[in-house]
């Protein structure tokens, strides 16, 4: 029996070098040494450990090895370990089973392994380790924040590795539907890349990549859409009737992006701030904001125009509203001509 020995002078063993066949040798029952399994493939999530085992019978006097047939390392010879890797070590018993432990595994130990045994010529086993990988983002390849202006074209782009090959999707984080092109609409799109042609105010909002390869967990970055445009105004009640003494209530709803400032103005053109006179009252719903305005006892200097102003960074609007009087007997009465005009409408 032949064996080939080589000693590598970065240390103080003599190394027993082991020929690599790949093909599988037919055993029979020649009295040698003899595998009662073949080596599993094994599948194994980074930072696990694995256990890949060989089995063999009759070893007699002769030497079992595994061998990282990748890059040609001798890892074991018998009961020795011979990699200088601390994560990997062997679990032997009563001279029939040499499985090789491999601890905390890296993507660098994907590939195929040999238990071999140096008979002439040498028989062996392989198994091949695949080493799977959560999915994770590559954030100097990905969009962060975005700021346009409203009619713009955007671009969203998402990178993520992974093992297997991780798959891309984009959703709203709001789950309101995407606005692609030719307005077509989607809850999710597939792809690394999000286009969004002449973005409006109704697409701002914050989009989600998620990567995703099969290995737990799915993995997740925002990217917050900005769409900047000019303020606009409207007035739900243009002209409202109100008598001397009444408490009255008017409306006016605004959108703007950057935010707004947004005040009232009466009928001499002059600012309005709280007091026991007037309420400014403002809601603020993202890029909408909704004002209103509380008379608490209508006075005849009210009578005239009201208007709601917004101003940003790129303009600004307002809206008007007529305050005119209105006799009390009158508003009084009104309900009950409707109900004569009702019950003469019967007849």
């Amino acid at each position: 029996m032949a064996i080939n020995q080589a000693c590598f002078s970065r240390s103080m063993f003599c190394y027993i070098y082991f020929p690599t066949l790949y093909g599988v040798y037919s055993q029979e029952d020649d009295g040698l040494p003899q595998f009662l399994e073949q080596v599993p493939n094994i599948t194994v999530t980074v930072g696990r450990d694995a256990l890949l085992s060989c089995t063999v019978e009759k070893l007699k006097n002769f030497k079992v090895a595994w061998v990282q047939v990748d890059t040609q390392t001798i890892l074991t010879i018998h009961k020795q370990v011979i990699t200088r890797n601390p994560r990997i070590s062997l679990l032997h018993d009563d001279h029939r089973s040499w499985h090789l432990q491999l601890k905390n595994v890296q993507e660098s130990d994907r590939g195929w392994y040999m238990c071999q045994v140096n008979t002439d010529p040498m028989r062996s086993r392989q198994g091949f380790v695949d080493v799977v990988v959560p999915p994770d983002i590559i954030d100097k390849e990905t969009s962060g924040d975005q700021t346009v202006r409203e009619g713009q074209d955007v671009t969203l782009t998402c990178r993520a590795k992974g093992h297997p090959e991780p798959t891309i999707v984009w959703r709203r984080e709001d789950n309101a539907e995407i606005v692609l092109e030719n307005d077509n609409r989607a809850l999710q799109v597939e792809g690394d890349t999000l286009v969004l042609k002449k973005v409006n105010r109704l697409q701002m909002g914050s989009y989600l990549c998620i990567a995703s390869n099969g290995i737990p967990p799915s993995i997740s970055k925002r990217a917050n859409l900005k769409v900047q445009f000019p303020p606009v105004a409207w007035v739900p009640q243009q002209l409202e009737g109100a008598y001397i003494g009444q408490e009255l209530t008017i409306e006016c709803h605004t959108e703007a992006y950057p935010k707004s400032i947004n005040y009232w103005t009466n009928t001499k053109g002059d600012m309005i701030v709280a007091d026991s006179r007037y309420t400014p009252i403002v809601a603020e719903q993202s890029y909408m904001v909704y004002m209103k305005l509380r008379i608490h006892s209508v006075q005849k200097d009210d009578f005239g125009h009201f208007r709601c102003i917004a101003k940003n960074s790129l303009g600004e609007t307002d809206g008007s509203i007529k305050i005119y009087g209105r006799n009390m007997l009158e508003m009084e009465t009104r309900p009950f001509k409707n109900i004569t005009r009702a019950f003469r409408s019967d007849k």
